[in-house]
């Protein structure tokens, strides 16, 4: 892979975007990447955290334009549909936790990819950016679903249509990003979240992934079905037993993600 990195330490999955000279924008090369790293993360029970995050200065500018104003290259069309879509499509459907690590600028789709994570946390410096407004386009990679539904219909569709920059202080204020830290920081931060999500009992973290994405349409009825049905498969796993056995004994869980 030449426009990403991978590496994979004690149970964590690390996506790093390596597109530095372009703010890791994306372009198909680097789209279908990203598409196939998360297949692997999705098929390895080695796997239990995924870490996304970018090289240099930025997380992610959002889509490469010299690509789009490329005659040979793809549709905005085909961008949008084959690229994008399929990776937040992947990271929702993957039931292991998913991390977005923001440093610098997160900007159009990059933005709204850290919002489908599961957890973001960002640098102090960082800033997110819908910035479709600034050349006429929409929101895509899911920033019209997960954005209003994180901080408001309002707020959102300001930040949308304005294009403001939004500061990691305020992004935690609103409630798009879970924590943000100094510079100096974040790199242990991240670090630190990743490690003790892949220690935690991944599989029961992955059902009550599933749980929230049926709640972003279900109605109440339907969700507590659903809580039902989970909490019984939940309740089936080694995990269980060991957390329980574990906390009847005093002593520290040995969970496997199984």
């Amino acid at each position: 892979m030449s426009t990403i990195r991978t590496q994979l330490s004690e149970g964590v999955f690390t996506i790093t975007f390596n597109r530095p000279k372009v703010f890791n924008s994306f372009n198909k090369e680097m789209a279908m990447e990203v598409q196939a790293a998360l297949d692997q993360a999705a098929k390895d029970p080695a796997i239990r955290c995924v870490v996304l995050t970018g090289e240099g200065k930025a997380f992610c500018a959002g889509q490469d334009l010299a690509e789009v104003m490329d005659e040979n290259g793809p549709e905005l069309t085909s961008i949008v549909r084959d690229h994008y879509n399929p990776i937040i499509m992947r990271i929702r459907n993957l039931e292991k936790p998913v991390v977005a690590g923001v440093q610098g600028v997160a900007a159009g789709a990059g933005a709204n990819i850290a919002l489908a994570c599961d957890v973001c946390i960002a640098t102090e410096s960082a800033s997110f950016i819908q910035a479709f407004s600034k050349i006429g386009l929409i929101p895509d990679s899911g920033g019209t679903y997960f954005l209003p539904r994180i901080i408001g219909f309002q707020k959102a569709s300001a930040l949308a249509m304005l294009g403001d920059k939004v500061s990691a202080e305020e992004a935690e204020r609103l409630g798009m990003i879970y924590q943000w830290f100094s510079d100096e920081e974040f790199s242990g931060a991240l670090n630190k979240l990743s490690l003790k999500l892949a220690s935690m009992p991944t599989k029961g973290l992955g059902l009550t992934k599933r749980a929230f994405n049926e709640g972003l349409t279900n109605s109440l009825e339907d969700q507590l079905d659903i809580e039902e049905k989970l909490q019984t498969a939940a309740s089936k796993t080694y995990d269980y037993n060991e957390g329980v056995n574990a906390f009847l004994e005093k002593r520290k869980p040995a969970f496997k993600g199984e």
